[in-house]
């Protein structure tokens, strides 16, 4: 008796240690969940605080217009050389392959990887004398002013960047947004000037034709373009 007393004795001590070792794991584990999704959170929230999308676009802008400023000051501010700058100073800054695909919209999937590189080569002869165009109508800078507006609007890794840019002695102002996305640094993939954005002007472009005449027709029609800018 005594024997089948102490064997359901241990029976019970084993099963209650065994009920603590699973509430231990299972605490545990919750624990580092737990912790991993704050990590991450933080993480996100440090990233915001020393790389925020409207330092970003401040840099871009500053070094830009601090190079134009320079080229007048020189004489030296032709339209070949403000593409030079471009080509320089905003190029390295521009996701093409983004602005790309939202350009052609529904029809991206359908090119071939040539047709893809064709676009893209478009998009990037477009916007460089779409930008010679703008920074062409800054004529006095020897006193400018960069601001960014507060109506930042942020979704996930897209930012949307109102800009406020004052120059000249009668302190003349243009307003820029500025769309940015960030793999591992932000870049831009448009620019609204006037009210008009830049991509979604090739977007509706695009749209039309493909849609009237034809995807073909369409890529023949980028082709002529591309080859007229590089004349």
């Amino acid at each position: 008796m005594k024997g089948k007393i102490l064997h359901y004795l241990f029976a019970s001590i084993s099963m209650i240690l065994k009920y603590i070792s699973n509430f231990l794991i299972f605490t545990t584990f919750i624990s580092g969940f737990a912790f991993s999704s704050n990590h991450q959170v933080n993480s996100k929230k440090v990233s915001d605080i020393i790389d925020p999308p409207e330092s970003a676009a401040l840099n871009i802008i500053v070094s830009s217009l601090s190079s134009l400023k320079e080229l007048r000051k020189q004489n030296q501010a032709s339209l070949e050389n403000i593409e030079k700058l471009i080509r320089i100073k905003l190029l390295p800054n521009i996701d093409i392959n983004y602005s790309s695909r939202i350009s052609m919209g529904k029809f991206w999937e359908e090119l071939t990887d040539s047709e893809k590189k064709l676009v893209e080569t478009y998009i990037i002869e477009s916007l460089i004398q779409d930008y010679v165009g703008i920074l062409g109508t800054y004529k006095e800078l020897d006193s400018i002013n960069i601001t960014t507006g507060k109506n930042i609007v942020r979704e996930d890794n897209l930012a949307r960047i109102p800009m406020i840019i004052s120059y000249g002695k009668e302190k003349q102002s243009v307003n820029l947004e500025m769309g940015l996305i960030k793999t591992n640094s932000w870049k831009i993939y448009d620019v609204t000037y006037s009210g008009v954005s830049l991509i979604k002007n090739y977007q509706a472009q695009f749209a039309s034709l493909a849609s009237r005449k034809g995807l073909e027709f369409l890529i023949n029609n980028i082709t002529k373009r591309v080859l007229t800018i590089k004349k």
